[in-house]
């Protein structure tokens, strides 16, 4: 029987470690590659095509949703699973809008992890209990995830070059990490600001961390 294939992104190489022992004990599942944060599990998942991607959301560099939206392009076949300990709406709206099968929370029990395993390799959805009542509730009342919200005028790039120039990168850092040239760079920074009304970066850093794309610990 073929094993479901599996990458683990998380910026903790102890909970890594954690989850790969975990899933070791199930005979259906393989843990063919690590990563450490959003550039990594692109550049894995391009190399190892997994079925699954165990996804974290706060990661250095380009976070979880930054990859998510990478690497819904580039293998819309594999399936990424959020792996988070937030469990606050409007990150899973934004998932679930950026192509991710399924969210669920680092407190969840063994057996739940490995069945939303199981079912995003199904191309089944999973959502934590915890939280699927809020989405459903959601719903029902007609809040379109991103309703309002200015962030969700950028488009995937500009949303990663977003979260860059919040934590700080220089132009030709985010140049590297996206694998651009500068001047692009300086360009999709340009449209950011103008898009999201913004002047300086301060005020750029204060709405990242009020729509809770990068977090202050």
């Amino acid at each position: 029987m073929a094993k479901i294939r599996v990458i683990i992104a998380d910026d903790h190489a102890l909970l890594r470690e954690g989850i790969k022992a975990l899933l070791g004990a199930f005979t259906d599942i393989e843990v063919v590659g690590e990563a450490c944060d959003g550039r990594e599990a692109i550049e894995k998942v391009k190399a190892l095509s997994p079925h699954v991607v165990l996804m974290d959301i706060a990661m250095p560099g380009l976070g979880g949703l930054e990859a998510t939206l990478e690497i819904r392009k580039i293998a819309p076949e594999t399936r990424i699973l959020i792996l988070t300990q937030y469990d606050n709406k409007e990150y899973v709206y934004r998932f679930l809008k950026a192509g991710a099968a399924g969210y669920v929370l680092k407190k969840a029990a063994a057996a739940e992890l490995v069945d939303a395993i199981r079912a995003t390799y199904r191309g089944e959805a999973f959502l934590h209990p915890a939280i699927a009542q809020e989405v459903i509730s959601g719903f029902l009342n007609h809040r379109e995830p991103g309703d309002g919200d200015t962030y969700e005028s950028l488009t995937d790039r500009e949303k990663q070059v977003f979260k860059l120039v919040a934590e700080g990168y220089t132009n030709r850092e985010i140049a590297e990490s996206l694998g651009i040239s500068v001047k692009t760079a300086m360009a999709h920074r340009t449209n950011v600001m103008q898009k999201l009304g913004f002047h300086n970066r301060t005020e750029l850093v204060k709405y990242a961390i009020q729509r809770g794309v990068i977090r202050v610990e």
